[in-house]
């Protein structure tokens, strides 16, 4: 089954990131909309788009569309996605969905009057040290979360001009807004907040938190760290065992081993000591271990109507409530 998508938003992230992915998952550009005609022009070439527009109600009104996609800005996500849903298209958002939960909770009404569903970009998810502790932790042997620490940072050059730090927070720091409850098994409960600020622009802080079923834990995230440089670290803590998740790629498993060094027997145990894996760039293979390719597959069976585990506006909703707490203490 083939879906006629109509894009929104050609600009670099969309190009490189996302609409390469929907080809591979059954997906075909039929339309493309950019302010920037240049942009969309070029994405139409790219992705053989047979109409171009410029204003995003034009698109949605386009022929024979079964979806709608777009990676704009929060304002006209909201925007665009109910007027999508109103002509009765479902919808896929890059995050963050809105530019308030309020906002957000308005995609999510529409969503339900027209009976489509929205799905929502967190791909942090589906990068692959994630996914794989995601499902080490259904598994039989982890046992309880007891405990998350992340660490998520980023560059004032990211945001710059930006010294109220809008973007960052929208666009950046959502992500874990969506991961660590996702983690956890359970929403935030209590969260508290320590920052430091050394000149504007520049800003480091800890949300120390604890989740509805009792995780506790640290996100630490800021805007003072080279994008040059590896920049997430998750630890997740069981009872006699962990999770190490560094930099979305490589991931450790720790459990209960034996001291070895005066064991002249000793041996490596598939029960008791440590998994780890990191992905071979060496091989000839069409990965993504950011998670895109991953998040478009299950966006794809959501707008097929197939069984999916893609994040939906609820999730956005979520997200954008704790985005805005963690904000209200900063």
């Amino acid at each position: 089954m083939t879906l006629n998508i109509g894009w929104i938003g050609c600009g670099r992230h969309a190009t490189q990131m996302l609409m390469p992915q929907l080809g591979r998952n059954g997906i075909k550009v039929a339309a493309v909309c950019d302010v920037n005609q240049a942009a969309a022009a070029s994405a139409a070439w790219q992705y053989g788009a047979e109409a171009v527009y410029q204003d995003y109600r034009d698109l949605i009104a386009h022929k024979d569309l079964d979806a709608i996609g777009m990676a704009v800005g929060p304002e006209l996500h909201h925007t665009a996605s109910i007027a999508a849903l109103d002509r009765g298209l479902p919808v896929f958002l890059e995050k963050p969905p809105a530019k308030t939960a309020a906002a957000a909770s308005e995609i999510a009404a529409a969503s339900k009057r027209a009976r489509k569903p929205v799905l929502v970009g967190f791909m942090k998810r589906y990068s692959t040290g994630n996914r794989i502790a995601g499902n080490v932790l259904k598994g039989p042997e982890f046992g309880k979360v007891l405990g998350i620490t992340g660490t998520y940072m980023t560059a004032p050059t990211y945001f710059a001009g930006e010294v109220d730090y809008s973007g960052f927070f929208l666009h950046h720091c959502v992500h874990y807004m969506d991961l660590i409850p996702w983690f956890a098994g359970e929403n935030f409960k209590d969260m508290a907040v320590r920052k430091v600020e050394p000149e504007p622009g520049h800003l480091l802080f800890h949300l120390n938190f604890e989740c509805l079923n009792g995780v506790i834990g640290t996100i630490v995230m800021g805007t003072v760290q080279s994008r040059g440089t590896p920049m997430e670290a998750i630890q997740i803590m069981g009872n006699h065992i962990r999770l190490e998740v560094d930099n979305v790629i490589n991931v450790a498993c720790y459990r209960d081993p034996p001291f070895k060094a005066d064991d002249p027997d000793a041996t490596l145990s598939d029960h008791t000591d440590t998994l780890s894996w990191t992905p071979n760039f060496t091989a000839a293979a069409n990965e993504d271990h950011k998670g895109y390719h991953a998040l478009i597959a299950d966006v794809a069976a959501a707008l097929k109507g197939e069984k999916s585990a893609a994040p939906d506006i609820g999730a956005g909703i979520r997200a954008m409530e704790n985005l805005e707490r963690m904000i209200g203490l900063l």
